[in-house]
């Protein structure tokens, strides 16, 4: 079980009979899920709004690192701009719990330049964003609109073992809550440290459920141990 044992990323099945196939097939389909597989191998150019530079980034340069790959369809449109600033607006807390923060959109490294130098939102921020032109990278997610070519709003969080624990896609006209999203990589971290589970809504300092020690006392009462409105309060 998942829960008791950790996360760790799922084996692919392959059909010996239609392996080529199906690796035609996966290339052109969306992935149905990121979640408890490895980060996709990629590298490609950037913009560094911190430094003002270009610069190259590539997944190797977030091993062993809590990270979050955050796609969103396009520079100079409505709401993306808005989710990077709210990222950036808790960058500090970000870095304080040792998370990597890396923005991607199918722009290039040109147009996330003037887009952070012209936007007013984005005054200020901080964040190196990817530019993933030959759209290679959205594809690996499992989030690119091939008949659009820009990406949905997926937001990737992976452990420093490199397996996604949580993942969100969404479409383009309601952005993201960064709140929530610290929230769970708080309780992820917290799980991952101590073996224990996250009920629904956990904080800091909340009760959580010790499966990995009481696992057989817990099992079916699990309303014994914790009451809906302390989940809720």
């Amino acid at each position: 079980m998942a829960c008791v044992n950790g996360v760790k990323p799922l084996k692919k099945k392959k059909n010996k009979e239609n392996v080529v196939e199906n690796l035609k097939t996966e290339e052109k389909s969306m992935s149905a899920t990121m979640v408890r597989q490895l980060m996709p191998e990629f590298e490609m150019e950037a913009y560094d709004a911190k430094t003002g530079h270009y610069k190259t980034v590539k997944s190797e340069d977030y091993k062993d690192k809590w990270t979050v790959v955050c796609f969103y369809p396009a520079d100079f449109t409505f709401v993306c701009p808005t989710e990077i600033a709210a990222m950036n607006a808790h960058y500090d807390e970000f870095q304080e719990l040792g998370v990597e923060l890396l923005p991607v959109s199918v722009d290039s490294k040109f147009s996330h330049k003037r887009f952070v130098e012209t936007e007013p939102i984005l005054k200020g921020l901080q964040l190196t964003i990817g530019a993933d032109t030959t759209q290679e990278v959205s594809r690996a997610f499992g989030v690119l609109i091939e008949e659009e070519g820009v990406a949905l709003r997926g937001r990737f969080l992976f452990n420093p073992d490199g397996v996604c624990v949580a993942q969100e896609v969404q479409a383009d006209s309601v952005g993201r809550n960064v709140i929530e999203f610290i929230r769970q990589i708080k309780a992820w971290q917290h799980a991952s440290k101590t073996g224990e589970v996250c009920p629904a809504g956990w904080r800091p300092g909340k009760k959580t459920l010790p499966v990995n020690t009481d696992v057989e006392k817990m099992t079916g009462k699990v309303g014994d141990y914790i009451t809906l409105e302390e989940i809720l309060s």
